[in-house]
């Protein structure tokens, strides 16, 4: 992986709660008005929010990492 790289951050809110701490998120629309890539993301939760036990909801927003590749996010911030 290049460690140069940036990585893409997005915010969206927790549609469904699956198996194995998966969650089906909806990725709202970027501040400068271009479109998601991808609507709905299969996120997982970060390292620290699972060693903090950190409960994420059906509703919450949360921030997250979009993977490079498309369809996959890690859950990196919960803000409501």
């Amino acid at each position: 992986m290049d460690k140069g790289a940036e990585k893409q951050t997005a915010v969206g809110s927790v549609e469904e709660v699956l198996p194995d701490s998966l969650f089906r998120v909806r990725v709202d629309p970027s501040e400068d008005g271009s479109p998601p890539a991808q609507e709905l993301v299969l996120a997982y939760l970060a390292g620290k929010m699972r060693l903090n036990r950190i409960r994420v909801l059906v509703g919450d927003k949360v921030e997250m990492v979009l993977d490079p590749y498309g369809g996959r996010a890690r859950i990196t911030r919960r803000l409501t």
